[in-house]
This record gives C-alpha cells, sequence and structure tokens, in this order.
C-alpha cells in the first residue's frame, strides 16, 4: 500500500468539502443543492436510509414467519452488521426520526431508549453518533459557537419568498452571538456574512454533546446551555453577548445530537431544559440572554428501574409528556444472539479455538434466564420456538403458536436476565483456566456455573439460574452431543437422512392423496408403507390418531416450499428433521456405544473409531476437545 497516495486521495476528499464565502454565496449552494439544509432529524434519517433496507415479508420469508407472524420487517443496512435480533427496536427508532423528519411531532420529542443493562442502548447511541461523524460537512456561520444554519439571517418578512426561491423551509433565529456580529462586525449586511464548513466530531465538540450523570449536589445547568465568562464582566455589560460561553451541550449538540447517560440519575429541575428544548426548539442563554433557537435530536437512556422511579412521580408528568420511549429488550432469537458473541469475538484479539455448539451453549443458558416461565411449554422448547424452529405438541399435530407464547409472557420480557457482558466474561474466564487454548461446550457450562455463584442475586433466582445451566442445557448438550458422535459415526449420515426423508415423503404423499406408489425396479404398484411411516412418527410420539395429520402437514408445507421457488430436504420441515434424526441415532445406538466406550478395541472396532474422530476433527474439533468430548461422551451418553 502506498501510504502517501492513501492521505493525498483522503485529504483531496476532504478538501472538496471545503468550503468560505459569503452568505450570498451559500444561498447559491442551498438553491442547486436544498438537502445542505436539512434539519437535525431528517439528517439522521438520511444518513439511516441511504445505506438502504431489506423487507422481509412473511409469505416470502419462512423465518421471519415463524417469528414475527404476519408482521412485514424491515432490515436495515445501518445496522445491520452490529445488532442482531432487535429489528423491530431499530424499526420503532427509524420510524420516529422519520416522523420527526416529517416534521411531525416527534421532532420535539425526546428519543428515550429503556431497557436492561448490556441490552444494547448505548451501542445504539453510538452508532448514531458515527452516522453523524461519517456525514457530509455541514454549513455554519463562521464563528458561531452553536455552528448555527446560516439560513438564520434571513429576516423574518422575507423567508417566505426566500424560502420559495430556495426550495426549502427557513425555522430559527440568530444566537445572540451572531446577532451581535451581525450588527456590529458587519452593520446588518448579512448577506456579507462569512460561510464555512465544519464535520461533526464526538471529541470536538462540534454537533454532538454528552451529558454524563451529574453529582445531585452540584447540578450545574452551564453543563447543558453554558455559562457566564466572568473574566469579561469588567469589559462588557451584563447582557451583552459577548460575555456568554456557549459552550453547554445543546450549545455544541446543535444541528446534530444530544446524548443524556443514564439520564432519570438527574434530579428533575436538572432536566427542565428538556422541555423548552423539545417543545420550543429553544434553550435558555447564560445570564440575562433571551432564549436560543435549538436545532437537534435528544436522545436519552437508562435502566428500566430508574424509568418505574421517575414516571411513578406524578410531577413528572411534563417530562413524560414529551418523550418517546422504546424498549430495548436482550435479544430472545438464538441464532441473533450467537452472532452478538461472535462479532465481539471477531472484534477481540480472542485467539482461541472453540469448538462447536460452545457459543451456542452459552447463547442458550442466556437466553433461557430472559424468558418468562410458560404454561404451555417447557423453556428449551420456547426458546427454540424463539427461534423459529417449529414445534408441534406431543402427540398431536398441533403447532404451537409463537403469538400465544408472547401474548402470555408479556411486553416486558426479555427485559430482565443475564446480559451479553456476563457471558463474555464467561468466556474470557474459560479461556483463562484453559491449558490447551481451547474452550468447548463443557468448559463454557463449568464456567458460568462458577459465574453464578458468584453473583449478588436473590437465592431462588440463582438457583433458577444453575438448574438452567446444569439441568436443561447439559440434557440438550447430552443430546446433541448424541447426534453428533452417531453422525461422525455413521458414513454419509446425510445421504441416509435424505434417503429417509424423501421415502417418507412419497409413502406420506401416497397415503394423504389416497394413490400408490410405484416400486422403481419392478414397477409394481404398491400400498404406502405404513409401519416404515409409524417407524418414523413415533420417533416424536406423533400417536396413531394424529398421524394422519402430520402427514397431511408435512406434504402441505412441502408442496408450499416448491411452490415458492424453494429446495427441500430432511431439514426443511424441523419436527420430521427430528424424526428422521432421532430414527438414525437409535438405530446406531448400540453400536456407537461400544465404539466409544470401548477401552480395548479390535481392529475394525479401531478404525471406525479413527474415521468417528477424524469426521469429528473435519467437523470443527480440534485434537484436544476432540478427546475431552469422546471421554465425556463415553461416561454420559447411553447409559445403561
Amino acid at each position: 500500500m502506498d501510504f502517501k497516495e492513501l492521505i493525498k486521495s483522503d485529504r483531496e476528499k476532504s478538501d472538496k468539502f471545503k468550503f468560505e464565502g459569503t452568505f450570498l454565496q451559500y444561498l447559491d449552494i442551498v438553491k442547486e443543492k436544498p438537502i445542505v439544509a436539512e434539519l437535525a432529524h431528517k439528517r439522521m434519517y438520511d444518513l439511516i436510509i441511504k445505506n438502504g433496507f431489506e423487507v422481509l415479508k412473511p409469505e416470502e420469508n419462512q423465518r421471519i414467519r415463524k417469528i414475527y407472524g404476519n408482521d412485514v420487517i424491515k432490515r436495515y443496512n445501518f445496522f445491520k452488521e452490529d445488532f442482531f435480533g432487535i429489528d423491530k427496536v431499530i424499526m420503532k427508532i427509524v420510524n420516529y426520526f422519520y416522523s420527526a423528519a416529517m416534521r411531525g411531532e416527534e421532532s420535539r420529542q425526546v428519543l428515550y431508549l429503556v431497557g436492561p443493562v448490556g441490552a444494547g442502548k448505548s451501542s445504539l447511541v453510538e452508532a448514531l453518533k458515527k452516522a453523524l461523524e461519517c456525514a457530509e460537512p455541514i454549513y455554519y456561520l463562521k464563528g458561531c459557537p452553536m455552528h448555527e444554519e446560516p439560513l438564520h439571517l434571513i429576516p423574518k418578512h422575507l423567508r417566505q419568498k426566500f424560502s420559495e426561491e430556495l426550495g426549502v423551509e427557513i425555522e430559527g433565529d440568530l444566537c445572540p452571538i451572531c446577532k451581535h456580529r451581525l450588527t456590529h462586525d458587519y452593520n446588518g449586511e448579512y448577506e456579507k456574512f462569512m460561510v464555512e464548513t465544519t464535520s461533526f466530531s464526538i471529541r470536538s465538540r462540534k454537533g454532538i454533546g454528552v451529558v454524563p450523570p451529574v453529582d445531585p449536589n452540584n447540578q450545574d445547568t452551564s453543563i447543558l446551555t453554558g455559562s457566564v465568562d466572568i473574566s469579561k464582566m469588567d469589559m462588557y455589560p451584563e447582557d451583552d453577548p459577548r460575555i456568554f460561553s456557549l459552550n453547554g451541550a445543546f450549545n455544541v449538540g446543535n444541528r446534530g445530537m444530544v446524548e443524556f447517560i443514564e439520564v432519570f440519575k438527574n434530579d428533575v429541575e436538572y432536566l427542565h431544559t428538556i422541555i423548552t428544548a423539545t417543545q420550543e426548539k429553544s434553550i435558555p442563554s447564560p445570564g440575562k440572554g433571551s432564549m436560543i433557537y435549538y436545532d437537534g435530536i435528544i436522545l436519552a437512556h437508562s435502566n428500566e428501574s430508574e424509568w418505574n422511579r421517575f414516571k411513578s412521580d406524578h410531577t413528572n408528568e411534563a417530562i413524560l409528556d414529551r418523550i418517546v420511549k422504546v424498549e430495548v429488550p436482550y435479544c430472545m432469537e438464538l441464532n441473533e444472539e450467537v452472532k452478538i458473541y461472535k462479532k465481539i469475538l471477531n472484534k477481540s484479539n480472542f485467539k482461541a479455538h472453540i469448538a462447536p455448539h460452545t457459543i451456542e451453549t452459552a447463547a442458550k443458558f442466556a437466553i433461557l434466564t430472559r424468558l418468562k416461565p410458560s404454561n404451555k411449554v417447557d423453556p428449551l422448547t420456547k426458546l427454540k420456538i424463539y427461534n423459529g424452529e417449529e414445534i408441534v405438541e406431543k402427540g398431536t399435530t398441533k403447532k404451537i403458536d409463537i403469538i400465544e407464547l408472547k401474548e402470555e409472557a408479556g411486553l416486558d420480557e426479555g427485559m430482565t436476565g443475564i446480559s451479553t457482558r456476563f457471558i463474555i466474561k464467561a468466556i474470557d474466564n474459560a479461556l483463562s483456566v484453559s491449558e490447551f487454548h481451547c474452550i468447548n461446550p463443557l468448559s463454557i457450562m463449568e464456567s458460568i456455573i462458577k459465574s453464578v455463584k458468584d453473583l449478588d442475586i436473590a437465592e431462588d433466582e440463582k438457583k433458577r439460574y444453575l438448574g438452567f445451566i446444569q439441568d436443561t442445557i447439559r440434557k440438550e448438550y447430552n443430546s446433541i452431543l448424541e447426534k453428533e458422535v452417531t453422525k461422525a459415526f455413521i458414513n454419509s449420515f446425510r445421504e441416509q437422512a435424505e434417503s429417509l426423508f424423501n421415502n417418507y415423503l412419497d409413502n406420506a404423499e401416497a397415503f394423504v392423496n389416497k394413490t400408490k406408489l410405484k416400486d422403481k425396479s419392478t414397477g409394481e404398484e404398491l400400498n404406502p408403507d405404513e409401519k416404515f411411516m409409524r417407524s418414523i412418527e413415533e420417533q416424536i410420539v406423533i400417536s396413531e390418531n394424529s398421524a394422519k395429520g402430520f402427514r397431511s402437514d408435512v406434504t402441505s408445507y412441502m408442496f408450499y416450499v416448491v411452490r415458492k421457488g424453494g429446495k427441500i430436504d430432511y431439514t426443511s420441515y424441523e419436527p420430521l428433521k427430528e424424526a428422521i434424526e432421532k430414527k438414525l441415532t437409535n438405530s446406531v445406538k448400540d453400536i456407537s456405544r461400544i465404539i466409544t466406550k470401548s477401552r480395548i478395541r479390535d481392529k475394525e472396532q479401531d478404525q471406525k473409531y479413527n474415521s468417528m474422530v477424524m469426521q469429528m476433527e473435519e467437523n470443527g474439533y480440534c485434537d484436544h476437545c476432540c478427546d475431552v468430548i469422546l471421554k465425556y461422551a463415553a461416561n454420559n451418553l447411553w447409559r445403561d
């Protein structure tokens, strides 16, 4: 790479956006490109949607239909690489910016994110701030501490004419400092006022203001709206704007955003500035100055306990009425939770080998702690349904409805439980005690158990968490491992599974349509093989009375997939996939047990064992974790 060329290219790119000229020249730019004068909410909305979005319709996307029912999901590319499992949350945020961009009521409301620790509130805010930093530079009045829009120079009586000519709406007034400069430096000739460009910057406090929780004993509002420079009070009168230091969060966040971190940890009086900043789009000036126009996004976030405490006080109604609340729960989809951990690990210097099912095991525990108990299904089944798997009630063909489960749980599901940070720490701890720079499901389970025992939570909650990891997840892992070993043991497992699938589908289709099957070798017409179909269905406890409905469901679903242009295989329909895998597993259970447990093997057994180890290593296991896992399997699976 030629670093000199890279630097030169970047400098040329940034120089293209540099501008310094008169207000008259700026008007020509606005006329040619009205978007340069857009307000803060519109700017943010444009930044989000310029990367495009994907519309996921339930009739076209099976996973979306299974998880969201008939809801259409929009997945925005702006958030796609960093946020997982919170599509509806992101849609609400984008809808807020869309309405605010249209200058609706939301443009005069605070966007407030509430949720449990580690759910992603701060990360969402950081993404929006970084979007501003990547935005094109804005034009502002040179020397203005608030980087205000130059169109504020236009007198009120001329604004309609200018607006029609430029194709933009003009709102807002000059800040006290620019008003003073217009009079004294430019003699009121606003067309000569100098305009230049600047970029948004978090570190330089340009267009992005941040308000951390303030000491309740010293809640100085100058942090929000600036202060009076005492050193200049001997030089100018107390109402002279030249004594103002407009360096508060609202001043620097003008044209961009102001972030309130843990907003409700501050006293209510301290937050009163929000009321005028939202509803009146103006903030107090320091000292005895007049109100100052403010155009910016106000974005606040806190944990749910602080929100509940704040809203319970009826005296806070004025602020509550100016809030658009968006709940940010923990991720509830297993596949998406796994993506979160992988993203975090990929961004770190984490170099250890991770055995198959390790991250999934940790993710299952996290999600189980977040789910509300159900009277309809056990927690693990609920987790699978929330992940888009189709589960039928035992002994019947009735599918368990995810919508019913969500209605039963209520709107606050996902607002409690184990955080992402907790799991990442557990992964780090598992690695730190590993002698072989390798972690596997067994080591991550042990690490989680230790971490849960160290948690400062109620004993009954701790007992529930330990039950998930020591019982529910361990049993589930044993089941997964049994299939894993079986798949490694059976040569061409998938081919055999596909063969069973095709055979079952042919028989089920003939049964449903009341037709006969034709033997491919002899051409003889045969009745559907009832015994064979029952041998599959019994694996998932489908009763004889329910068999007809199950076969009808399978054939209807496969026809639906094919009609939509999809491809079908043994994994297409989750209940049938489970039945086929169980049948294959059971068919070789005894042999697998002998091969795995036997310390002294004959030549044939030794070959099969070595072949199984090779297959497991091809599936992602290293020598160490393969040895650990198979020893565990020998001692814990297929118990007599």
